[in-house]
């Protein structure tokens, strides 16, 4: 069974070594959809934003888009003119090769900031990668390697759903280990569906997705210049067209906050030096913003981080996190639980196990529940384990 991007009707794909890593690995790919797909997009929030992004603000307004193009050897980021010039370039060599228009084609780079693109190299890249495009999962498997950076393993993901008597799928592949904070998670992110949905709704779905999913996870606090997630929609599964907030939609986008999730807990355990991942969940909070705040403190805070990396239950870190966070707390109501255990409650030290609470944090996964004790409101982020390997892997990652 077909369960990478290509699974999806409508869906072609290729990966390619074009040259532009000096490691000889795969860096070029390409994901098409020949009858032309319903395209939605996000982006980095960051105020530096590679040239990619830029391109894509100005052709995501196009009703149809037939390609996404990807380099994943150079960011294109800080590169000026003559960088818009390049991306440019990838989208209108792309589309020469599908007979569309380059403002119907969306590009993607990651990779080290500040450098030119060798657009030799690319642009007969794009050629060789057009030669191999496939509907089979070989396709989508050659176009998930093509995208990875620093990435140690394959991130995809499949779902299937009936809607109005259709069977619609939906598939995504990911590329993020490092460098990875809120806003997107700092990512690449591409998912491919077959529904049939207006371009406003998708729009919404994805956004929502994202919101419950890749907005969660933090690896180490910060975004990239070059974040982007797309999802195309063939429209060909045959099911009635989404247009309105219907049970459809919610079904639909159910699916789809699934599938993102899925592809977190993917990156998450394969973050750069990362063993172990967690989820933090803060309840009893007065705002849903001081339940944010809280959240993604504990799972920012290095020292915590470290701790999880060596399976020490040190709970105090979670607290001081929390207090340090700027959200209202009770300090007399306030508890804290690793799973099922609670290791403060109360305001005051539980007489817990800890060879228990040790076993609890030294597995692939674990929750932290902590409650503020002043309000109703709550929410939850994603984080791992903060590892040597972690330094090792960003010194060495030079220009």
């Amino acid at each position: 069974m077909n369960r990478s991007v290509t699974g999806p009707q409508g869906f072609l794909a290729a990966g390619y070594a074009s040259g532009v890593k000096v490691s000889g690995k795969p860096d070029l790919g390409l994901l098409v959809c020949p009858t032309g797909a319903t395209a939605a997009a996000v982006f980095t929030t960051n105020k530096i934003v590679s040239a990619a992004v830029q391109i894509n603000r100005e052709h995501m307004a196009r009703r149809k888009t037939y390609a996404v193009v990807v380099n994943s050897g150079n960011a294109n980021a800080c590169t000026g003119k003559l960088g818009l010039a390049n991306a440019r370039k990838m989208c209108a060599t792309t589309a020469r090769y599908l007979g569309v228009e380059p403002d119907e084609v969306l590009v993607a780079s990651t990779g080290i900031i500040g450098h030119q693109l060798p657009m030799d190299r690319v642009t007969q890249g794009i050629a060789d990668a057009a030669s191999l495009l496939s509907g089979l999962q070989t396709g989508g498997l050659a176009f998930a390697r093509a995208i990875m950076t620093t990435d140690t393993k394959l991130k995809q993901a499949y779902r299937e759903l009936d809607l109005a008597r259709a069977r619609v799928r939906l598939a995504g592949t990911v590329k993020g280990a490092g460098m990875i904070g809120p806003n997107l998670a700092t990512t690449l992110l591409f998912i491919t569906t077959d529904a049939a949905i207006s371009k406003p709704l998708l729009g919404r779905a994805l956004k929502e997705a994202i919101g419950d999913s890749l907005n969660r996870l933090t690896v180490d606090g910060h975004q990239s210049t070059n974040d982007t997630a797309i999802l195309l929609a063939s429209g060909l599964a045959g099911n009635a067209r989404i247009t309105g907030p219907s049970t459809s939609y919610r079904r639909f986008v159910k699916a789809l906050v699934d599938l993102c999730t899925d592809l977190v807990r993917q990156m998450a355990l394969d973050a750069e030096g990362a063993t172990r991942m967690f989820k933090v969940i803060i309840k009893g909070a007065a705002t849903k913003a001081d339940a944010t705040r809280a959240a993604r403190a504990i799972a920012d805070y290095p020292l915590f981080k470290c701790a999880v990396h060596g399976g020490d239950p040190n709970w105090g870190r979670i607290i001081c996190a929390v207090g340090s966070s700027g959200a209202d707390l009770n300090p007399d109501r306030l508890s804290c639980k690793l799973d099922d255990l609670y290791v403060f409650r109360h305001g005051a030290p539980t007489n817990f196990d800890p060879k228990e609470a040790s076993r609890i944090v030294s597995q692939q996964e674990h929750t932290i529940t902590v409650n503020l004790g002043v309000g109703r409101c709550e929410d939850f982020y994603y984080g791992c384990d903060l590892s040597a390997e972690y330094v090792r892997i960003n010194a060495d990652y030079h220009t």
